[in-house]
C-alpha cells in the first residue's frame, strides 16, 4: 500500500532548489559568451531593419553617450555655487567645465587606436568603471582639487564614446541608412546639453551640488551593468595595434600648460613663474606634438606604401607606429578652413556657457534652477537647428547656411552684450536662443562640407582632427574669456563702480571681445568657404525660385 502511495507521488526533479541559482549562473555566462562575440553588418541590419541585438546594443551605446554629452554640462548652473562653498576664484572654478573638455579633447584620437586594440565591450565597460570612480571622487571630495581630479576621470571615461558610437553606427548600418541613423543619434545627443543646466540647476537648490554626482555615481554603475550584460561587440581586436603614447603625453602637457598659465595670470603677474613657465612648457609642447605628428605621419606613408601588396602578402612584422593625429589632412585649404571656422565657434561660445550663468545668479540675484531655465530654450533652439541644417546643406550649400548661421550668432552675441542691472532676464534667454540657433546652422554644415572635400581615406583622420581642434579650443576658451571679464571687472571696480555695475561692464565687454570672434568666423566663411558643396547665394536663390515656379 504504501508502495504505491509512493509510487502515485510525483517524482522531484534531478535538481535540487540549490542547483537553481548553478542553472542562472549558467544562463548569465551563457549571455555574457554571446555577447563577447562580434556581429557584422549582417548579423546587425536585415531585412531593412535591425535585429533585436543590434538594436539593444545601440540603445545602450546611444544612453553612455548621452549620459557624458550630459554630464559635461551639468555643472553649469553650479559652478557659481561651489565657487563660494571652496571659496576659489571663478577662474579656478571654471576648470570644473573647461578640463573636461580639454580631456575629451585629449581622448578623441586615442579613440582609433582603442577601437583597434580593443573590443566594444571592453572600451565601454572599462570607461563606465572610470566614470563611476570618478563620480563618487567628486561627490565624497574633500576639497576642490580632489573634486577636479574626479572630474578628470569623468571624462576619460566619456571622452571615447561619442567615436566609439559614430564607428558602431557605420559598422551596422549600410551606406543609404547612415545619414538617418546619424541624424537620430545625433537629436538624442542634443537633447543633454538642454537638460543638463536644468537639472543640475534644480538638484543644487534642492540636494546641494554634491548631489550631482550622487546620482552621476548611481547613473554609471546602472551604464556599467547594463554595458557587462546587455552590450555586443562590433568588429574585431587586434592585439598587434600599437598608438604613440609620447604624443598623449606631449598634448596632455601642452594644452594643460597653456591653460594652467593663462589660469594663474588672475592671481599673479606674466613675470611670474607659475605664469610664464607653464605657457613656455605647453607652447613648446604643442609645437613638439605638432612636429612629431607630421614626422610619424611621413614615416607611416611611406611604410604603407613600400608594402603595398596587390597579392595580399603578409606585411613584416616590424610597423611604424601610427601618428595620434594625422595632420596631414590640413593640406586641404577647404579642410582647414572649416576647421577654424569650427574652433572660433567653440572658442567663443565656450565662454558664454559660463560667464552667463554668474551674471545671473551673482549679479541678478536668481537661483541655479532658474539659471538653467534661462538657457534651455538656448539648447533646444540648436538641436532644430542642427537638425534642420543638414536638409538645407543638401539643398542650398554650406555657404549660405554657415553666412547664415554666422550672422544669427554674431547678432545674438550682441543682443547679448547689452544685458545691465534691470535688463528683462528673459531677454537673456531670448539672446542665448538666438545665438545657439546661429551654432546650430554653422557647426553641423561647416563640419560636413570640410570632410566632404578630403578623400575617402582620409575622412576618419579629418573627423579626429576637426574634434579634437574643436574640444581644444573650447577648452581654452572658457579660461582666456574668464580672465579678460575678471581683469576688465578689477579695472571697473578701480574706477569707481560697485562691485555689481563692475561685474556687469565685465560681462558687457567680454561678450564684445566674443562678438569679434564671430565676426572673424563670419568673414572666414565668407571669402573662405568656396568650392565643390560650398554653393552660393546665387545658387541658392536659383533653387528657391525654381521652386516656386513649379507650384
Amino acid at each position: 500500500m504504501s508502495t504505491q502511495n509512493d509510487n502515485k507521488q510525483p517524482r522531484k526533479p534531478a535538481h535540487t532548489p540549490a542547483n537553481k541559482p548553478a542553472r542562472g549562473s549558467a544562463r548569465t555566462k551563457a549571455l555574457i559568451a554571446s555577447a563577447r562575440q562580434p556581429l557584422d553588418s549582417a548579423d546587425s541590419y536585415r531585412d531593412g531593419h535591425l535585429s533585436r541585438t543590434a538594436f539593444v546594443s545601440l540603445v545602450i551605446l546611444t544612453f553612455i553617450t548621452f549620459v557624458g554629452n550630459f554630464t559635461q554640462l551639468q555643472l553649469s548652473s553650479a559652478l557659481p555655487t561651489i565657487v563660494k562653498d571652496f571659496g576659489v576664484s571663478v577662474t579656478t572654478g571654471q576648470w570644473l567645465t573647461s578640463v573636461f573638455q580639454l580631456v575629451m579633447g585629449v581622448m578623441v584620437p586615442l579613440t582609433a587606436y582603442l577601437t583597434r586594440r580593443f573590443t566594444t565591450r571592453q572600451i565601454v565597460v572599462t570607461s563606465m568603471l572610470v566614470f563611476t570612480a570618478g563620480s563618487l571622487l567628486a561627490w565624497l571630495g574633500p576639497s576642490f582639487v580632489v573634486v577636479l581630479f574626479g572630474r578628470i576621470l569623468e571624462a576619460i571615461g566619456t571622452g571615447v564614446m561619442w567615436p566609439v558610437l559614430q564607428i558602431t553606427v557605420f559598422s551596422i548600418y549600410p551606406l543609404s541608412r547612415r545619414g538617418l541613423a546619424m541624424g537620430t543619434v545625433g537629436m538624442a545627443m542634443s537633447v543633454a546639453p538642454a537638460i543638463g543646466p536644468v537639472i543640475g540647476g534644480w538638484q543644487t537648490d534642492a540636494n546641494g551640488w554634491r548631489s550631482i554626482f550622487m546620482s552621476l555615481s548611481v547613473i554609471g554603475l546602472v551604464s556599467v551593468l547594463l554595458a557587462f550584460f546587455g552590450l555586443h561587440n562590433f568588429g574585431r581586436s587586434d592585439c598587434d595595434a600599437k598608438a604613440d603614447f609620447f604624443s598623449v603625453s606631449l598634448s596632455v602637457f601642452g594644452f594643460g600648460g597653456l591653460m594652467f598659465g593663462f589660469t594663474n595670470i588672475e592671481a599673479h603677474p606674466f613675470t611670474h613663474p607659475l605664469v610664464w613657465v607653464p605657457i613656455v612648457v605647453g607652447v613648446a609642447g604643442i609645437v613638439w606634438f605638432v612636429v612629431r605628428q607630421i614626422h610619424m605621419s611621413m614615416v607611416y606613408q611611406a611604410w604603407e606604401a613600400s608594402h603595398e601588396s596587390s597579392s595580399g602578402l603578409r606585411r613584416s612584422q616590424w610597423a611604424p607606429k601610427p601618428a595620434l593625429l594625422n595632420l596631414g589632412v590640413l593640406r586641404n585649404r577647404s579642410f582647414t578652413v572649416g576647421t577654424i571656422c569650427a574652433a572660433l565657434s567653440f572658442f567663443a561660445f565656450s565662454s558664454i556657457m559660463v560667464i552667463i550663468p554668474l551674471y545671473i545668479q551673482n549679479d541678478r540675484g536668481y537661483s541655479a534652477t532658474m539659471s538653467g531655465l534661462i538657457m534651455l530654450p538656448g539648447a533646444i533652439g540648436q538641436c532644430i537647428a542642427q537638425f534642420c541644417g543638414g536638409r538645407l546643406l543638401d539643398r542650398f550649400g554650406a555657404r549660405p547656411v554657415a553666412l547664415v548661421g554666422s550672422s544669427t550668432l554674431l547678432i545674438g552675441t550682441i543682443m547679448m552684450s547689452l544685458i545691465g542691472t534691470d535688463t528683462w532676464i528673459w531677454w537673456v534667454s531670448i539672446s542665448q536662443f538666438t545665438r545657439q540657433i546661429g551654432m546650430g546652422l554653422v557647426l553641423m554644415p561647416i563640419t560636413t562640407w570640410s570632410l566632404n572635400c578630403l578623400a575617402r581615406q582620409e575622412v576618419s583622420a579629418g573627423s579626429a582632427v576637426t574634434n579634437t581642434v574643436r574640444q581644444i579650443a573650447g577648452a581654452i576658451g572658457a579660461p582666456v574669456m574668464v580672465i579678460t571679464m575678471e581683469t576688465l571687472t578689477r579695472v571697473f571696480h578701480s574706477a569707481g563702480l560697485n562691485t555689481t555695475l563692475a561685474n556687469i561692464d565685465g560681462v558687457k565687454w567680454t561678450l564684445r571681445i566674443s562678438a569679434c570672434f564671430v565676426l572673424a568666423q563670419l568673414l572666414l566663411v565668407m571669402f573662405g568657404v568656396r568650392g565643390q558643396g560650398a554653393g552660393s547665394a546665387r545658387e541658392a536663390a536659383q533653387v528657391a525660385l525654381g521652386r516656386i515656379r513649379t507650384r
